[in-house]
């Protein structure tokens, strides 16, 4: 009853401000009441059918109708997180006296050590960074690359783990060498030969994404890391696709260091994620800002990942809504979300897959896809169905590398059935 009322007067108060004419118009009454009115989530049973993921759905406070499957870029986050969020921010702006505002540092440690445990790493491992973006260029512009040293890296990766390797090699004069295989591979082997052939004496770093948000590829992860390893390599991994969905143990893994973003499959609050450096190499990576908690120690003396942290005046709501996020995660269970998370998607490329004229990108193995699917269609152009989609049937995708449709828990699947039906409907005119 509380959470309600103090939900209803953060909103009453935004319906006075200027922010309101931006919002209102889009939000109508009844989703305005949904922010305030979300059934309680209990832990799932051992064995559960579509209603407890019905359950779920009610969770985010989505905008009626709306179907969203969208999660490469940018999912909602679950009216728990909002809520801490919110209440996070007012709390700052209520006092921002030293004092108040100390109790966040103790929240930051904590909420470490709990991503710490969720990624299967040490808390000096775990930086809280703003987002994969951030964690990228922290690794890109720190690790010590000089002239006549290689960096290998995907053609499948994003700009800020593939560009930025561009752009610092043009300063300090080192090759970037690109490894390329098909859109969909035929199978995990190919991509490993492909980039074994890349490998040499003078590679210091590999580099790549754990799962492509452009082809929806499944990289044979831990195998790329022991390929590197065991050549000395310091081998990066961008998780933006994949932490929050699929589940992630770093020491298992075997990799160097590992970038994630809060908004995408972690369904957390936006302007956060994480970086994890391997406890061995911290050491030999240069911050790229530092900041307050720094004093005058040389950069060996301030331990593990904590120093590509200092990057300023943090949004301490952040962190409170990270804590939300782990714990709506710790209540499903991470095993339970990850199948979850697969079965919708593989019921959604298969549902694509059966439309006249449909080519998946994504490839239909299931070892070879997580939750992005990619399609493209003889009939129209991945934009123009992407608009369509949204306009006449309230479908959030992308058009990047086809028509890319990214579903996560809290789709149904009369979702999937939704989605697939208004696809048919679009493309077979």
């Amino acid at each position: 009853m509380r959470e309600s009322s103090s939900r209803r007067s953060f909103l009453a108060r935004l319906g006075r401000g200027s922010a309101a004419a931006a919002l209102l118009p889009v939000l109508d009454a009844t989703d305005l009441a949904a922010l305030a009115d979300v059934p309680p989530l209990r832990a799932p049973r051992a064995q559960e059918d579509e209603s407890y993921w019905r359950l779920v759905r009610a969770q985010f406070p989505l905008k009626t109708g709306l179907v969203p499957m969208n999660a490469a870029n940018l999912c909602p986050a679950p009216a728990t997180v909002i809520d801490a969020t919110v209440r996070a921010a007012a709390d700052v702006d209520g006092d921002v006296s030293f004092q108040n505002r100390a109790k966040f540092d103790e929240l930051r440690e904590s909420v470490r050590t709990r991503l710490a445990r969720y990624l299967g790493a040490q808390q000096d491992e775990i930086a809280i960074v703003r987002n994969t973006s951030e964690a990228n260029n922290i690794i890109a512009g720190g690790l010590p690359i000089g002239s006549g040293d290689e960096v290998v890296i995907s053609d499948l990766n994003h700009p800020t783990n593939n560009v930025a390797w561009d752009v610092r090699a043009r300063r300090y004069g080192f090759v970037v060498r690109r490894v390329t295989f098909p859109a969909t591979p035929s199978s995990a082997q190919q991509i490993l030969a492909a980039f074994e052939a890349a490998l040499n004496a003078r590679t210091k770093v590999l580099s790549f994404t754990d799962v492509s948000n452009s082809t929806g590829v499944r990289m044979p992860t831990r195998a790329l890391c022991a390929l590197g390893r065991e050549r000395g390599i310091h081998v990066h991994v961008d998780g933006a696709q994949t932490f929050g969905g699929l589940r992630r143990d770093m020491a298992a893994l075997g990799c160097a260091s590992y970038s994630a973003s809060s908004h995408k499959w972690f369904m957390g609050p936006k302007e956060a994620g994480v970086l994890y450096v391997r406890s061995d190499r911290a050491a030999d990576i240069w911050p790229g800002a530092v900041g307050v908690g720094w004093g005058s120690a040389p950069v060996t003396e301030l331990a593990g990942a904590r120093r590509f942290e200092t990057l300023g005046q943090r949004n301490d709501a952040t962190i409170a809504g990270m804590a939300a996020a782990l714990d709506f995660h710790e209540l499903i269970g991470a095993e339970r979300i990850e199948a979850r998370m697969l079965a919708v998607a593989a019921a959604l490329c298969d549902g694509l897959a059966s439309i006249p004229g449909a080519r998946l990108v994504t490839s239909a193995d299931p070892a070879l896809r997580a939750g992005v699917c990619i399609a493209s269609f003889e009939r129209v152009q991945p934009r123009e169905l992407h608009e369509a989609l949204y306009t006449k049937h309230a479908i959030a995708g992308a058009p990047t590398g086809g028509l890319r449709l990214s579903p996560h828990i809290y789709n149904t699947m009369d979702d999937v059935e939704r989605v697939v039906e208004a696809v048919r409907e679009l493309t077979t005119v």
